[in-house]
């Protein structure tokens, strides 16, 4: 399967090969667009897809994130982000590029619950999650073999408020080490520490299973049953150091009604959460995610 997967993704890249994205967020002013355009012309880069939005067009912040083809551009890599850095600075920008021949390293979280894992795994299987999962990491034994079964490096690291430094210690080494461009916690039911969260920011995706910010935190199904709601769902969003409280990437819902209990709900929660963890890794991904301050926008 490792393999076949490899494959997957060397034909990714191949036909890739001469694409790029460019994200932007700077503050709004006359021109932006136009310089841009004409640098990645002049580039022999011709654009695809644009998509821009602007907080406000007098003292805003705007921000674009543009798909280019342009022939030979891994050659043309250095000279790229070398040269954009003028434009970048007369209008004060945040940018990155990022090209079709690279694809993203992941690493996966999880504890016992493994349906958001599964999900995530069949959604690589597919193809529709462009990706090198590159590791798991699991605080307890139990997808050892289903990870391993497709040829995925397996780390079992027993995880506890007793040990988190040292455990911590060894995941940090671990994410160097296969070189992790994104971290998911697929319902890995421990808390990071600031110094893990700040090692990797804006590059660690959670999915917490609740509508936030109703039900921060743990049991939130126990919580919305008490609480007689009528709407139950579940938020992914990037990790920081406020539990719970960082940039939404994407949220869903499903209605329940009182005939269900605490046990119909995780049930009908789990689609839920599967399905949105599942869509904000792929924006991620596909570098369709801009944060700014505590929100995001999602191209």
């Amino acid at each position: 399967m490792k393999k076949l997967i490899q494959e997957q993704i060397q034909s990714f890249q191949e036909s890739n090969e001469n694409k790029g994205r460019l994200l932007i967020s700077c503050p709004d002013q006359p021109g932006i667009v136009s310089h841009v355009s004409d640098f990645l012309f002049k580039h022999g880069a011709n654009i695809i897809e644009s998509s821009q939005y602007s907080t406000n067009p007098e003292g805003g912040m705007f921000f674009i994130r543009i798909e280019f083809d342009c022939p030979k551009l891994r050659s043309k890599e250095v000279e790229l982000r070398e040269q954009f850095h003028m434009i970048a600075e007369k209008f004060s920008m945040d940018w990155k590029f990022t090209f079709g021949y690279e694809v993203k390293k992941t690493a996966i979280f999880v504890s016992k619950e493994l349906y958001c894992l599964r999900e995530l795994l069949w959604e690589w299987q597919n193809g529709d999650l462009m990706t090198d999962i590159a590791l798991v990491v699991s605080n307890h034994e139990d997808s050892r073999n289903i990870v391993e079964s497709l040829g995925i490096p397996f780390y079992h690291i027993p995880a506890s408020k007793e040990n988190r430094a040292e455990v911590e210690e060894r995941q940090l080494q671990l994410l160097k080490e296969y070189n992790v461009d994104v971290i998911v916690l697929a319902r890995y039911m421990q808390i990071l520490t600031p110094t893990f969260v700040e090692a990797h920011p804006f590059k660690i995706i959670n999915i917490h299973h609740s509508f936030l910010p109703a039900f921060v935190g743990a049991r939130p199904y126990e919580r919305a049953y008490d609480r007689g709601v009528k709407l139950i769902g579940a938020t992914s969003h990037y990790v920081t150091n406020d539990l719970d409280e960082g940039p939404i990437i994407e949220q869903d819902i499903m209605r329940v009604d009182h005939r269900d209990n605490v046990k119909d709900m995780k049930k009908i929660g789990r689609s839920v959460e599967r399905s949105v963890l599942a869509r904000a890794v792929k924006w991620h991904l596909e570098d369709r995610v801009i944060v700014h301050e505590n929100k995001t926008i999602v191209f």
